[in-house]
C-alpha cells in the first residue's frame, strides 16, 4: 500500500533535500504564474492591441472611400488576392462618378465572380490607388483576441519551460548527490567481511 504525504517537501525532516525545497517553490511560482500573471498579461495584451487596431481602423476609415463603379474592362483571373473579409478579389478597370461630376477610371479590386458591367462597391484612398476596406469591427476584436491568447500562451510556454529547465537541473544535482553520499557510505556496506 503506497500512501502519499501531502506537503513533505514543505515540512522540516531529516530526509527533506534543499533540491525539494527549491522545486516545490518552484511548482507554486508556476502554479502562480499560469493561473494569475498569464491572464493578466493577455489581457493587458489584448487591451493595447485594442486600442491600436481601433485608432488604425479610425485612421483607415478617415482617408479610405467607398464608390459605386461599373466594371468596364475584363477581369483579371491571374495571381488573385485573398482578404479576410471578402476572400479572392481580382483586378479590373472600372469606372464611376466623383462627387464633383468627374467620370473617373481606375484599376481597383474587384470581388471574385464580377463580370464586365457589373457595379461594384470598390474601396480607394486620398491618392486614389485601390484600397483593402478599412477594418470593422469584427476584425479589430479579433486581432484583440489573438494577440491576448497569444500573450497569455506565450506566458504559459515561458513558465512551463523554465519548470522543466528546473526539475532536470535538479533532477541531476539529486543524483550527484546520491552518487556522493554512496561513494561514502557504500564501501562501509560493500566490504568483505571475514
Amino acid at each position: 500500500m503506497r500512501v502519499r504525504v501531502r506537503g513533505w517537501r514543505w515540512r522540516h525532516n531529516p530526509l527533506r533535500r534543499r533540491s525539494d525545497v527549491v522545486e516545490a517553490w518552484t511548482v507554486l511560482l508556476v502554479a502562480v504564474l499560469v493561473c494569475v500573471v498569464a491572464p493578466l498579461i493577455g489581457a493587458v495584451a489584448g487591451l493595447n492591441a485594442h486600442s491600436q487596431a481601433q485608432s488604425r481602423a479610425v485612421a483607415q476609415r478617415a482617408e479610405r472611400h467607398q464608390v459605386h463603379a461599373k466594371v468596364v474592362g475584363p477581369v483579371s483571373d491571374h495571381s488573385p488576392l485573398v482578404h479576410r473579409d471578402r476572400g479572392h478579389t481580382y483586378s479590373a478597370e472600372v469606372r464611376w462618378t466623383d462627387p464633383h461630376g468627374t467620370t473617373r477610371t481606375a484599376l481597383a479590386r474587384v470581388p471574385a465572380g464580377t463580370r464586365t458591367e457589373d457595379t461594384v462597391p470598390v474601396w480607394f484612398d486620398r491618392r486614389g490607388h485601390s484600397v483593402a476596406p478599412p477594418a470593422n469591427d469584427i476584425s479589430v476584436w479579433q486581432h484583440t483576441v489573438a494577440v491576448g491568447l497569444c500573450a497569455a500562451g506565450v506566458t504559459v510556454a515561458a513558465a512551463l519551460l523554465a519548470r522543466t529547465v528546473e526539475r532536470r537541473l535538479a533532477l541531476r544535482r539529486r543524483l550527484a548527490e546520491w552518487d556522493r553520499d554512496w561513494a561514502r557510505t557504500g564501501p562501509k556496506w560493500t566490504r568483505p567481511r571475514a
